[in-house]
């Protein structure tokens, strides 16, 4: 009898665990880097190889860093969305040009407009790794004691931008 019960309550808790997964929502995936120091990291600008960028240039600045690459679908479709935010001056954006080549970014750059405040480049993608970036576009919006406080997977649309990195933003930099 009890060897009977053995299987029947591993498959109940199967079930429950299917059942717990299937309300979850697949495009949330939680960062374990949500408030906590980002990863420090120094690379070369896009635009200017020879002057540094230092993810420590932006302290005491709420800002968003934006992985993106010029073969990536996606960054296409987010790209608007960044362009109309880089007009606003809401918040500086960095982008993190992601296992790209500079020449393929300056083009693509040059051809869909450039929301970004500076780009850095991460050939080899060592940046994304720190991050935990599973691909991109992927976005984190952190905050002025360099603490990462939003990641956004996946373009950054206008819903997301209007109902929480702008108003996160806004309260971050009170």
């Amino acid at each position: 009898m009890k060897k009977t019960l053995i299987p029947l309550a591993i498959f109940l808790v199967l079930v429950v665990f299917l059942a717990i997964g299937l309300t979850r929502d697949p495009h949330e995936v939680p960062s374990p880097l949500i408030n906590k120091p980002a990863p420090a990291f120094t690379a070369p600008r896009l635009h200017a190889v020879n002057q540094p960028f230092s993810a420590k240039d932006m302290l005491g600045q709420v800002w968003l860093l934006n992985t993106w690459a010029s073969w990536c679908v996606a960054c296409r479709q987010e790209h608007p969305v960044l362009m109309e935010l880089a007009k606003t001056r809401a918040l500086p954006i960095v982008g993190l040009n992601y296992k790209d080549q500079d020449a393929d970014g300056l083009k693509w750059l040059a051809r869909f407009g450039n929301p970004y405040d500076t780009t850095v480049t991460d050939k080899d993608g060592r940046i994304g790794i720190d991050y935990g970036v599973y691909g991109v576009p992927e976005s984190f919006l952190i905050d002025k004691a360099g603490v990462i406080r939003y990641k956004q997977i996946g373009p950054v649309t206008e819903e997301a931008l209007q109902d929480k990195i702008l108003p996160l933003a806004r309260e971050l930099q009170k």
